[in-house]
């Protein structure tokens, strides 16, 4: 006989406790409204997992004009521009003096670590190491979230409206009929093999290389620590690489006349990372949203994961509370559209970024120097420039 199960009500359900949901609810708190996180993993297995860390401006206004926590301004690291590097010759993206904003180099798992910290300090309800998770009755007027507390209690959820905020597997995305959304994605020839790094940073700011033997991300994590990436096959097997085959190949991808060498370090973590764009229209079925992750993907190139998903809760927090503390829910009824409307400008971003710095095996010498020919248009105009540092920046909200 199955334990019987603890009842709760809240106001929103948000399943996943990553950055965007957990910003969601610290959101949601500040106007007013209750909700209930819950997360499969334990906060410190996400705070030790390394992931991206470009902001963008609205991404850092975001955690410091809220009351999250102003580390993002003395830890984290403003960048006012970015290096696009192409056969050996290095061009600088300033941002300020093309759109007048920065972006802040600030891991993602740190991001993380602040709005859990925040939602701990205003007693938010959160939810660590559940098991079991399940969403239901979404059409309906009170979906239900259903999982294993970590103490191995049975709960039920009842809320007025649920979130999935649960990454790229999202179990909220496959609770939705397929029949009722799209799926839209298109998958990568090659992938990014990445390293961190103990070693002093190589460039004050990122470096995007493009050379022959193909690209390569010159980045940095902290004054001590690095992380890079060079362009590999998706099923590259890291066991084949050791400290010196790794410098060596990622030294040829940035080589060139101005002699540019760089920081090596013991390493102390390798991985290949796949990636693929995705989008899932809409992003609502019922009473369930979709934000971040769980509705869409872009590959790392263009730093628009975590931004976008911060973008998605931008419009989604006011439309909630505009409902449920107003009864207005012409918010909530645009969220969708108005979300994708800038989901694909970063689709378009990140898959033109992505196309400009990679090399695929198939090309002939016509798409070589067609590519370019792209770059010099980009680099020596001052339009071609701002257009590149607009989207890596943000575009201001609708």
């Amino acid at each position: 006989m199955s334990a019987e199960r603890t009842a709760l009500t809240t106001r929103v359900g948000i399943v996943g406790g990553g950055p965007a949901g957990l910003m969601l609810s610290h959101l949601l708190a500040r106007a007013g409204i209750e909700s209930v996180v819950v997360e499969k993993r334990d906060k410190d297995t996400i705070h030790a997992t390394h992931r991206a860390g470009i902001l963008e401006a609205g991404t850092v206004r975001m955690l410091t004009e809220e009351g999250v926590d102003g580390r993002v301004l003395t830890e984290g690291h403003e960048h006012e521009g970015t290096v696009l590097r192409f056969r050996g010759h290095s061009h600088r993206i300033d941002f300020q003096e093309l759109v007048g904003e920065s972006v802040w180099l600030y891991p993602q798992n740190e991001v993380f670590w602040d709005l859990a910290a925040a939602r701990e300090r205003d007693g938010g309800d959160v939810r660590w190491s559940v098991t079991d998770t399940e969403v239901l009755d979404l059409e309906s007027d009170t979906p239900r979230i259903r999982f294993t507390d970590a103490d191995g209690t049975p709960v039920e959820i009842r809320c007025e409206v649920l979130v999935g905020a649960d990454g790229s597997q999202s179990i909220c995305r496959r609770a939705i009929p397929r029949e009722a959304r799209t799926d839209h994605f298109i998958e990568y020839p090659f992938a990014w093999f990445g390293i961190l790094t103990e070693a002093p940073p190589s460039a004050p700011e990122l470096i995007y290389a493009n050379s022959d033997h193909g690209f390569a991300l010159i980045s940095q994590r902290s004054d001590t620590v690095q992380r890079m990436y060079f362009q590999c096959d998706p099923d590259e097997d890291v066991e084949a690489w050791d400290d010196e085959r790794i410098w060596d190949e990622l030294q040829r991808r940035v080589d060139g006349p101005d002699g540019f060498r760089l920081q090596r370090g013991p390493i102390f973590d390798k991985t290949v990372l796949k990636f693929r764009s995705y989008v899932c229209e809409p992003l609502r079925h019922g009473n369930l949203f979709l934000v971040g992750d769980a509705g869409h993907t872009v590959p790392p190139t263009g730093a628009k994961g975590l931004n976008l998903a911060f973008c998605d809760v931008r419009v989604l927090a006011p439309a909630l509370v505009a409902a449920l503390r107003d009864g207005d829910d012409s918010g909530l009824a645009a969220y969708s559209a108005t979300a994708l409307e800038r989901v694909w400008k970063a689709q378009n971003f990140s898959y033109w970024a992505t196309n400009l710095m990679h090399v695929r095996r198939d090309e002939n010498p016509f798409e070589q120097k067609r590519r370019y020919g792209e770059f010099a248009a980009v680099t020596g105009s001052v339009h071609g420039s701002a257009y590149f540092a607009e989207s890596y920046t943000g575009w201001p909200d609708a």
